[in-house]
């Protein structure tokens, strides 16, 4: 079994964003990875991802990054070059401005990991009329 929780904070005023995600067998699995597949599909697309797409997407990544024994002080570096602000709605790099993951697996091993803005935001600017 592996357990995945993610704890997402945006703005300082906004309650954080939990999200659990618990593969138990080959089944949650396959369900897990089809559901990733559909998102990039969307991505080759052009079309742009809501919150609940990225954290799914953010959440496959790191458990891959995991499993293949990558260094945990360099995956916050991987996962923030997964999406820039033209693939992803409106609002959601404010929404994700720290992403906290836990990944526990069968035997008990626990890894936790910290990414800060994994969805680097643009300086708005105003142009006059």
């Amino acid at each position: 079994m592996i357990h995945i929780k993610l704890t997402a904070q945006g703005e300082p005023d906004v309650v954080p964003l939990t999200r659990e995600y618990r593969i138990s067998n080959k089944q949650d699995e396959e369900i897990f990875f089809n559901m990733v597949t559909s998102i990039k599909e969307k991505l080759e697309k052009n079309l742009r991802i809501n919150i609940n797409e990225c954290i799914t997407l953010y959440c496959a990544f790191v458990l891959s990054e995991i499993q293949n024994d990558k260094p945990i002080d360099q995956i916050p570096k991987n996962v923030s070059s997964m999406l820039d602000p033209q693939k992803v709605m409106i609002g959601v790099p404010d929404m994700l401005r720290q992403m906290s993951f836990e990944v526990t697996f069968d035997d008990s091993t626990q890894r936790k990991i910290t990414v800060n803005e994994p969805i680097q935001i643009l300086d708005y600017i105003l142009k006059p009329n």
